[in-house]
């Protein structure tokens, strides 16, 4: 469903995008090429700050936001997601917050004002509050990534990782042009 929040923005989708019909996108949301959005995930932009203003929820293009994902952001800060990203099932991604291309978030994990960089790895169940993580970092399972996390005792992405990262990406975005060959059938 597509819909306008109470500042009146819609949110602008790319017609080669793909949006389950189930899915939610409430107000200054912007939806680039080729991205897969499934069954029951949520993207409200509807928030504003102190002034009135509201910055808009940027999905990438060639990105997945999995099953049950909910993107939503405090106060109109901006949330970002960059090309060939995903965003795995029951995920949350709460802004301010940018997440840079090809980045893999897991199952059930939660961001929240912070900057994920360039082909990191955010396995299951993490959570990264409050910090920069660098380009190519990988947080395992059930990992608190904070302001106060040494970022020296965090690994380094693995071939095997990045691998697996880019796999997710591309069998989410052939999903894109499956479902929309679909769309309108019962």
């Amino acid at each position: 469903m597509i819909r306008k929040n109470p500042s009146g923005d819609l949110p602008v989708v790319h017609e080669n995008a793909f949006i389950d019909p189930t899915a939610i996108l409430c107000g200054r949301v912007i939806v680039h090429e080729n991205v897969f959005i499934g069954p029951y995930v949520v993207i409200r932009a509807d928030e504003v700050d102190e002034s009135g203003n509201m910055e808009p929820i940027t999905i990438g293009a060639h990105s997945n936001i999995q099953d049950g994902v909910v993107i939503h952001s405090k106060s109109g800060a901006a949330v970002t997601i960059g090309e060939r990203t995903s965003i795995a099932h029951r995920a949350i991604v709460h802004g301010p917050c940018t997440v840079g291309p090809g980045v893999f978030v897991g199952f059930n994990s939660v961001l929240f004002n912070c900057t994920i960089g360039e082909g990191c790895v955010v396995r299951h169940n993490s959570v990264v509050d409050g910090c920069n993580l660098p380009a190519g970092f990988y947080v395992p399972s059930t990992q608190r990534i904070g302001p106060k996390t040494d970022l020296a005792s965090v690994k380094k992405v693995s071939p095997w990782a990045s691998e697996f990262s880019e796999d997710v990406a591309r069998t989410n975005n052939s999903l894109v042009q499956g479902y929309k060959r679909i769309q309108n059938e019962l």
